[in-house]
């Protein structure tokens, strides 16, 4: 038994040269996701497809786990499970072709096509009208159509062999990875940016991951675990980098500095300038996002529009024409989706009056007041991890109790996290005193300067962006801020 990997259609039709090279790097990726399983698995190319041969005898699961990564490898239409047999007559081979196609073929349109290599004494045509005969006598209720068969009985013989194909797989398609170049995509854990990059994946491009922590380790944990899972399911063939760029502190700078309606095109354009110089340090010449028309208000043609003139690089747009549920239907095919479904949104960092169509004077006077040693601090604090360590043992995350609940009536002092426009909106009425009103995207400095003979519980409105505050600061060693949630 050995198996057959069948080129994507759109490398068949390339000019022999680019095909040939088309063919050769997808051998070589075949090779460098299936060495680790066993050095000893064989692959050979030929002209139209691949031939990938196990060990034998093979160790337990090793065929489950091979069909697996080549059902998932950019490059390959169809993995074909294969098996051999000698013949010697037609008689021989409808033995062995009948059985197994009587059932398929029963009550329904059929034809056989038969590819013949190596000299015999029939041609393919008589091989085609023997077969043809033999299944309609073992399925009399079955008929022949030439022209829209519901079934094609697919036979081929080599020399004195048949061979046999035991079941089909169908695989990823798309172009061999890495053979487009490569890409930096922008991944934050949601719905979209995973799906952009697998697209990206698919066609071919290595694909690099920058994340941009908006709340700390607990945030880029989860998406760590997304970013491994489509680099091990789907581009395993090639290590790519994951970086991760603090971002918080160029967030508290949009919410210090920046008009309410302009603060979600500003942190687009943020991220997009560092993403630019970052990729350029790396030597990657495109930026690939998730951004889809009119998803959210930074998404609108005029601001998308903006947000590319912040950019050095190209910005692909993968999704761009895209509906929110083939998104998500995607995702779930590609099993993303469950990672997004846990990950939860951080409060206070979008527009609560968004502009929809901004002007350029406008986001020039929106980030007159910037301060860009923030951004360039935030760049110079980015860490790199390769993607085959992305799933080293990291420290245990603390115990839920550490984070403790504080209810309205406890003697501690509770720390209001909101943003300014947030807490007059809806101000958090508790006994004077007990309150301090510290925004999110200073906490991480002021923290330190609390008196430590206390505990303080920090406030949101979701609950979301407090617990991961209070889990950053864990991580600092100041282990006396909880959760507060109203009683």
């Amino acid at each position: 038994m050995y198996y057959l990997l069948k080129l994507f259609p759109e490398i068949t039709i390339k000019s022999r040269s680019v095909r040939r090279h088309m063919t050769r790097c997808l051998t070589a990726n075949v090779r460098n996701t299936l060495k680790p399983l066993d050095a000893r698995i064989g692959v050979r190319e030929a002209w139209d497809l691949l031939r990938v041969t196990l060990p034998e005898p093979a160790a337990p699961g090793l065929a489950e786990e091979v069909e697996a990564r080549l059902s998932r490898l950019p490059g390959i239409q169809e993995v074909q499970e294969v098996r051999e047999v000698d013949f010697a007559t037609l008689e021989e081979i409808a033995e062995s072709v009948v059985p197994r196609w009587r059932e398929r073929i029963a009550g329904r349109r059929f034809r056989v096509s038969a590819k013949r290599r190596g000299s015999h004494a029939f041609t393919s045509a008589d091989m085609e009208r023997h077969l043809g005969a033999a299944l309609l006598a073992a399925a009399p209720d079955a008929r022949v159509d030439l022209n829209r068969p519901e079934v094609d009985v697919t036979v081929e013989v080599a020399e004195g062999r048949l061979r046999l194909i035991d079941r089909r797989l169908p695989g990823l398609g798309g172009y061999p990875l890495g053979l487009q170049g490569q890409a930096m995509a922008l991944i934050s854990g949601g719905y979209d940016s995973p799906v952009a990059a697998w697209r990206m994946i698919r066609r071919g491009i290595k694909t690099h991951f920058l994340f941009f922590n908006l709340g700390g380790p607990e945030h880029e944990r989860g998406v760590r675990e997304v970013t491994h899972h489509l680099w091990q399911r789907y581009s395993l063939s090639h290590r790519v980098n994951f970086i991760s760029v603090p971002f918080e502190p160029v967030v508290g700078e949009i919410l210090r500095q920046v008009p309410d309606g302009m603060m979600g095109v500003v942190l687009k354009r943020m991220m997009v300038r560092a993403a630019s110089r970052i990729a350029r340090r790396h030597r990657v010449p495109a930026l690939v996002t998730g951004d889809a028309i009119a998803q959210v208000s930074s998404q609108t043609l005029t601001n998308l529009s903006l947000i590319d003139d912040a950019s050095e690089l190209p910005l692909l747009r993968p999704l761009l024409t895209e509906d929110k549920q083939a998104i998500i239907a995607q995702a779930r095919e590609i099993d993303t989706a469950r990672f997004a479904e846990s990950m939860p949104e951080y409060c206070g960092v979008i527009s609560r009056r968004p502009n929809t169509r901004a002007r350029r004077d406008q986001v020039a006077e929106a980030e007159a007041g910037f301060d860009f040693t923030v951004l360039d601090a935030a760049i110079e604090a980015a860490e790199v991890t390769r993607s085959d360590r992305l799933a080293d043992p990291e420290p245990a995350p603390r115990p839920d109790a550490a984070l403790a609940e504080a209810g309205a009536g406890d003697a501690v002092s509770v720390i209001d996290i909101r943003a300014p426009a947030e807490r007059e909106a809806a101000p958090l009425r508790l006994a004077a005193g007990r309150c301090l009103e510290i925004p999110f995207y200073e906490l991480q400095q002021r923290a330190p300067e609390l008196p430590d003979d206390r505990r303080y519980f920090l406030y949101c409105d979701q609950g979301v962006m407090s617990r991961m505050q209070a889990l950053h600061l864990h991580d600092r060693g100041l282990t006396h801020f909880g959760v507060y949630q109203a009683s």
